[in-house]
């Protein structure tokens, strides 16, 4: 099942990614599960489509090679803003606050796709637009995992 876009009170939106964030690192749990360090991030905004990249992990020199070639693609680039992954509920989630620059709303239905140190979030809305966000997500996190091979 697809999350959606919600509100995350005065922070602005913000998108449940418990799943994905496990798979790209941003969070290391304890033996019991428990959280014991979540990720600063750098969240990227083109259109339909938002980069979440760890901070600390992923090289500026890497960083700038994902943002180019989604800037290429989507023939966008707004602002990027710092982040964090968060406690919420049962699981995490990370804050968006470039999320409207790049088309997203409350509500939206928003894939992940997790890499290693990455998760692109894409907005789908049945569009080809939507499907192109996807696409290139899905080649965002195959040139990441070519940068760490």
């Amino acid at each position: 099942m697809v999350n959606t876009i919600k509100q995350s009170g005065t922070e602005g939106l913000a998108l449940q990614i418990t799943k994905p964030a496990r798979c790209a690192n941003l969070v290391e749990e304890d033996s019991s599960g428990e959280p014991t360090e979540l990720a600063e991030v750098l969240v990227y905004a083109f259109d339909h489509l938002l980069l979440v990249v760890d901070s600390e992990r992923v090289q500026t020199a890497q960083r700038a090679e994902l943002v180019a070639s989604a800037a290429r693609d989507t023939g966008s680039i707004y602002r990027a803003m710092g982040a964090g992954v968060q406690i919420a509920g049962h699981g995490y989630q990370v804050q968006l606050p470039p999320a409207r620059d790049a088309g997203f709303s409350e509500g939206d239905r928003a894939p992940c796709q997790p890499g290693p140190g990455i998760v692109v979030i894409s907005r789908q809305d049945g569009t080809s637009v939507g499907e192109d966000a996807a696409r290139l997500g899905r080649d965002l996190v195959t040139i990441r995992t070519d940068q760490i091979s």
